[in-house]
């Protein structure tokens, strides 16, 4: 089933393009080891965040959480990397991981490694742990105005935050060769281009309501 394969227990991923200073920055969207899909990984409230951000297979359903009111959300927007706090001295962030397959919650790591890859490692109470590889399709998330929420940040003075697709060219993903669309499509001339269906992921209800 493809939601087992959104969140699996260790990812890691590419964009060879970047400099060796966003190295340790594991934001940006990343493609699963398999395809399926990508995961948008921000910094939301002083922690980091990820969540599905595009689907191989469009229309996905959280059939497998034991909760029965969440059984028919759309996978699609729903939170992966759970509250990730950095750990001191060490460019690794650690927290919760959902993983669709069974529905639970599992302590994990993520760990970047280079510019192009992400490591993600996750455990059952401390044993029986595991992950994936995952590769970089977009580039760093530049911070959200949605931060201005998080402890100690400076207080927005603006408009309402905006959605991710419009924070400018740094905050959409890249193509990567050989590798499936996003679900962003460049739009051919003539047309619009197609809106960022999921935006900035600290403004997600799941996201925004968990610091609040």
């Amino acid at each position: 089933m493809r939601l087992a394969l959104y969140t699996g227990l260790i990812l890691a991923g590419g964009f060879t393009c970047l400099t060796p200073a966003l190295a340790a920055d594991p934001t940006g969207d990343w493609r699963v080891a398999d395809g399926v899909a990508n995961i948008r990984v921000a910094q939301c409230n002083g922690s980091m965040w990820g969540a599905v951000s595009w689907e191989k297979q469009p229309g996905g359903r959280d059939e497998n959480n034991p909760d029965a009111s969440k059984k028919t959300r759309p996978t699609l927007g729903m939170a992966t990397l759970i509250d990730m706090k950095k750990k001191p001295g060490a460019d690794q962030w650690e927290g919760q991981v959902y993983n669709a397959k069974d529905g639970q919650l599992y302590s994990a790591t993520i760990t970047p490694a280079g510019a192009d890859q992400l490591e993600i490692k996750g455990c059952v109470m401390g044993f029986l742990c595991g992950g994936e590889t995952w590769t970089r399709v977009g580039p760093p998330i530049p911070s959200s105005t949605a931060n201005a929420m998080a402890k100690g940040a400076p207080k927005s003075t603006g408009a309402a935050p905006k959605a991710q697709g419009t924070m400018g060219a740094a905050a959409a993903p890249a193509p990567v060769a050989g590798a499936p669309k996003s679900a962003a499509t460049p739009a051919k001339p003539g047309q619009k281009a197609a809106a960022d269906p999921i935006g900035d992921i600290c403004l997600l209800p799941e996201i925004a309501g968990f610091a609040h």
